[in-house]
């Protein structure tokens, strides 16, 4: 079920031709994101290669658009997770349920090729120059889902309370720094009035 207290992501899923087995990446590393854009002002997002290093992945679901049963899952090992160097990796075993058989098969004629998955964050890092979230910290995984149009909507659900309120502070501070420069252009012709 897709909420508001989680955020989720997309990348791609691919279907193995020998076996009911999809392989992808849920997370891939470094490789920063267009999250939201205000004023012509872009907002990044990435994920940093320590950021799975202490996630609670005891029990995580593959499921079809973060809905419905479950298709795979790492508790009954038809869900394997795996950190490389790339990202989070999946590979999942979809033979044993019928939902699953035809999610492949769905996988494998390419009308569903992306996945995203369901998280939250225990620790992040804000770069204001370059104004790039990066999350160094993700402290539970809650699943990975193929989804025919990636999450986006609930994305952006917390991505727009986190970067439009970075938006909001940095429009504040320039308004506050605009208002500092008048005070001294007044109080500059003020003093140039009283030497004259």
């Amino acid at each position: 079920m897709v909420t508001n207290d989680r955020q989720y992501r997309a990348f791609e899923v691919r279907a193995n031709e020998a076996e009911c087995r999809v392989e992808g990446y849920a997370a891939i590393f470094n490789s920063p994101t267009v999250m939201y854009e205000w004023d012509g002002v872009q907002y990044k997002e990435a994920i940093d290669a320590r950021a799975f290093s202490e996630t609670q992945m005891a029990d995580v679901v593959m499921n079809y658009n973060h809905m419905g049963k479950p298709v795979a899952r790492t508790k009954n090992g038809t869900l394997a997770l795996t950190v490389d160097d790339v990202g989070l990796k999946i590979s999942a075993d979809l033979s044993g349920t019928e939902e699953g058989r035809r999610l492949y098969e769905e996988i494998k004629g390419g009308y569903i090729d992306k996945m995203s998955f369901a998280f939250t964050v225990s620790a992040e890092e804000y770069n204001r120059d370059t104004r790039t979230r990066t999350i160094t910290g993700i402290k539970r995984l809650f699943d990975v889902a193929a989804v025919d149009i990636p999450a986006y909507d609930a994305t952006s659900i917390s991505a727009r309370s986190f970067y439009s309120a970075e938006a909001e502070r940095e429009a504040a501070e320039a308004a506050k720094r605009e208002r500092q420069k008048r005070k001294i252009k007044i109080l500059m012709e003020v003093l140039k009035n009283d030497y004259d």
